[in-house]
């Protein structure tokens, strides 16, 4: 990781734990990450447990994050949770558009657009937009073409002020909890070209002060130090490796002390 800024390494632990294990996980990464000064560490439990975990983790440096968010401030929207509700539960950072939820749940760039939107215009949570390709968009030479259409489907028209920073999560769906992370310099290939449309759309300046890019895919504690020295890679996305708090701690540790 070839630049200045500070690294995000996020914890989304999906749909894995119930309330009880979560408070416990949550207790158990306060005391691991008591003294760790290597960047930005967040949490990302389900909904229910957010307010409980926004309680263990007050005093600590670990952040609080959702995974997901609608695109409406208030209203009849049965199920959904706004970017206010998330912002007054201590939010620091929300997931838009996980892959999980574009395949699973048919969720597409222009409802990502609008979330994107809401979030940046009436809180001041940071923005996690998640992109990346199939297996087959890889195998036929798609992935380009691919990350192009969807920042732009997503991030086209965006008033982004100074002040406000947006993170890239470019989660290769083929290889999301296969156990196996993509190549290292293919990470790196793809964060390139993520940082080029990115130069493209808002200039080289406001990316180098309001973007991130981090990769999320199968990361864990044996092959976290492939990533730690790639160009355009400020942290990471870690789904199973951060159910432990000693993997995910090692992980980050790793991903950090370059």
């Amino acid at each position: 990781m070839k630049n200045g800024k500070e690294k995000v390494i996020l914890a989304n632990w999906k749909m894995r734990l119930n309330l009880k294990e979560t408070q416990e996980l949550a207790q158990e990464m306060v005391k691991k990450f008591k003294d760790f000064n290597g960047g930005t560490v967040g949490l990302c439990p389900n909904f229910i447990s957010l307010p409980s975990v926004k309680k263990i983790l007050d005093g600590s440096q670990i952040k609080l994050g959702a995974q997901d968010v609608f695109w409406e401030e208030v209203g009849a929207y049965t199920g959904e949770i706004s970017a206010k509700i998330l912002s007054e539960v201590g939010c620091d950072y929300v997931l838009i558009g996980h892959s999980e939820r574009r395949e699973l749940l048919m969720e597409n760039y222009e409802m990502i657009h609008k979330k994107l939107k809401v979030v940046l215009s009436s809180t001041k949570l940071t923005p996690v937009v998640c992109i990346g390709e199939n297996w087959d968009e890889r195998k036929t030479d798609r992935r380009n073409f691919v990350l192009y259409e969807q920042m732009h489907q997503a991030l086209s028209g965006i008033d982004l002020k100074e002040s406000r920073d947006i993170i890239i999560a470019y989660e290769p769906i083929w290889a999301i909890g296969s156990g196996t992370a993509i190549e290292p310099e293919e990470a790196q290939y793809a964060h390139k070209i993520i940082k080029m449309t990115l130069s493209d759309m808002f200039g080289e300046k406001t990316v180098e002060r309001n973007f991130k890019i981090i990769y999320g895919g199968s990361v864990n504690k044996d092959n976290a130090k492939d990533f730690v020295g790639l160009e355009n890679l400020d942290g990471l996305l870690v789904g199973g490796a951060s159910l432990k708090a000693d993997e995910f701690y090692a992980v980050a540790k790793t991903i950090t002390n370059f």
